[in-house]
């Protein structure tokens, strides 16, 4: 456990040195008020979200927007609701604004190229958050490593389902690029493996709603599943809902990502089995500070790695995720501070406590 402190307060200050790592419209602005406009070191971000249907942006959002005034910036937060039109609109508005750098969670990673060259003409800096934006030569991409959490949730099944069998794979939408970039390395690491994949279908727009309807279906036709792989927690919630009601939950081993507190609270109620864990707190604060440095013209520091988007190599902050299970939910949730042991366990007893008791 001690190791892994140190760990995570190693990542923690590679962060904080880093050299830069319409309708339905929501804007927020903040700024430091000690910090006039007229200065030269006053920097205008502009925060451009896909929407806020993954529990995890808020978090996002905050951690940016509070790292950014504290480093004396403003920030105008738009929100999309999902819509790609209305997120290029949004996006051509803070070009209007003249901010200074552009961060942007894409609805569509494909459908973003054009205006994200109005905004390279109007002289703004880009960076592509969390996903890639295809084919516009971004300044920038900022997000986890998404191959590794696809192998993270393959090594979970395949250490927890030794004696192999069928698996379904419901995911997010094709449009999301870290879509496609998670199913690899799953793929990669159960080739040759005696798991077998007879199903796979999507949930567009992240609605996970959607991923009930595919496993009614998928169950229809394979009925003896072992295990399922759901593109992130919101869809496993669904997913262990549908399986419940099947008496099945418990018994299929089921992974997601992102480390919502209702996948913490299965997992350690042993209905999901682990769920990458992506440390917000480190990207928002990586490229807030990113953002900053650009807006200032300083080089960036610390970036060795690069990701193609289809037409260049961008530069690339790479965070590695880490996968969290029943047995380290502790030292990297709680003693981490992403959630509290109190909302953790609050539907069941930690099993030290359970000792406890029955030692009395």
């Amino acid at each position: 456990m001690k190791k892994l402190k140190m760990f995570l307060a190693f990542l923690c200050c590679i962060c904080l040195l880093l050299g830069g790592c319409g309708e339905g419209q929501t804007e927020i602005q903040t700024k430091d008020p000690d910090i006039p406009k007229e200065s030269s070191d006053f920097v205008k971000i502009g925060l451009s979200f896909d929407s806020y249907v993954i529990e995890r942006w808020i978090r996002d959002r905050d951690v940016f927007v509070s790292t950014a005034k504290k480093l004396g910036a403003e920030v105008n937060v738009q929100n999309a609701n999902g819509s790609v039109k209305e997120q290029i609109s949004q996006i051509e508005y803070l070009i209007d604004k003249k901010v200074d750098v552009l961060v942007i969670v894409p609805t569509d990673c494909s459908a973003l190229t054009e205006v994200v060259a109005k905004a390279k003409e109007a002289g703004i800096k880009v960076i592509s958050y969390d996903r890639l934006i295809q084919n516009a030569g971004v300044d920038l991409y900022v997000s986890f490593n998404n191959k590794g959490v696809g192998s993270l949730m393959a090594k979970a099944l395949l250490k927890t389902i030794p004696d192999g069998g069928d698996i379904f794979m419901i995911q997010g939408p094709e449009e999301d690029n870290n879509v496609r970039l998670v199913r690899e390395g799953f793929e990669e690491e159960i080739k040759g493996s005696n798991l077998h994949v007879v199903y796979k279908g999507n949930c567009e727009g992240w609605l996970a709603e959607r991923a009930a309807d595919h496993l009614d279906k998928a169950l229809a036709g394979h009925p003896d599943v072992k295990g399922i792989m759901c593109g992130n927690d919101d869809i496993a919630s669904q997913v262990i809902r549908v399986l419940s009601e099947h008496r099945m939950a418990g018994s299929v081993q089921v992974v997601g990502q992102d480390g919502d507190l209702a996948a913490c609270q299965r997992i350690v109620e042993g209905t999901q089995t682990m769920t990458a864990f992506k440390s917000i707190e480190i990207l928002a604060k990586a490229a807030a500070r990113y953002a900053i440095n650009m807006a200032k013209g300083e080089e960036l520091e610390r970036i060795n790695s690069s990701i193609d988007d289809g037409g260049a190599e961008i530069p690339f902050c790479m965070i590695q995720p880490i996968a969290v299970t029943k047995d380290n939910m502790d030292e990297i949730i709680i003693d981490g501070g992403f959630h509290s042991e109190e909302d953790v366990f609050l539907n069941v007893e930690k099993e030290e406590e359970q000792w406890k008791t029955r030692m009395q």
